[in-house]
């Protein structure tokens, strides 16, 4: 292939590229490495990976302290973001994006986890509190706003009081509980797709548990 034939594909759109302005950025909360993988505190990693392969993207970008991959939903260029700080300090890397992208709050999209929803469940917020989570907190933090929305994915509650939240939300899924993820990352993948649109209501109704 002669450096024509690139150009023509660029111009084309056939090297697969997304177009048009950027108007939104979808973050999934977790923690990077092998160590972490298919743990409950990684449910918006698993969550966007599921998004990006449903778009044929593909995480070969690191840019802002994660791994990033541009995508279109719909009409709609996006932004895909998997933070590669470790949760707490996840907003350092959303701020980073939006600032670059002049991106309002209200069109940064959070996917993260949840222990007060059953495993699979989903709850979908125009806006909201951290509700203790620590990267939630991170976000808010750097965005200065509350006033973006958010997929809680549920990941299940602690099977005690006492049992330790840090060893809880880092503890993998069990097989039962990964059959019961699977759909509701789809599920999730949807809703971003609805948000995007400007149907933040008709993801609510379709999706929240």
């Amino acid at each position: 292939m002669g450096i024509m034939d690139i150009f023509r594909q660029i111009e084309s759109g056939s090297d697969g590229r997304a177009h048009g302005t950027l108007t939104w950025l979808i973050v999934g909360l977790g923690n990077p490495g092998l160590t972490y993988e298919w743990t409950r505190h990684n449910a918006g990693f698993l969550a966007i990976e599921a998004l990006a392969q449903q778009c044929g993207a593909s995480f070969r970008q690191m840019r802002f302290h994660a791994d990033c991959c541009e995508a279109m939903l719909g009409d709609t260029r996006v932004l895909l973001m998997k933070p590669t700080t470790f949760m707490n300090r996840s907003g350092d890397a959303v701020a980073a994006a939006a600032d670059l992208y002049k991106l309002a709050p209200d069109h940064v999209l959070v996917l993260y986890d949840d222990i007060s929803l059953s495993p699979g469940k989903l709850r979908i917020r125009r806006k909201g509190s951290a509700g203790g989570h620590n990267g939630m907190k991170s976000v808010i933090a750097q965005l200065g706003a509350e006033e973006f929305p958010r997929i809680r994915i549920g990941v299940g509650a602690k099977p005690n009081p006492q049992y330790d939240l840090a060893d809880w939300v880092l503890s993998k899924f069990t097989p039962e509980e990964r059959t019961l993820l699977e759909p509701a990352f789809a599920n999730a993948a949807e809703a971003t797709k609805l948000i995007v649109q400007g149907k933040v209501d008709q993801a609510m109704n379709q999706f929240n548990a």
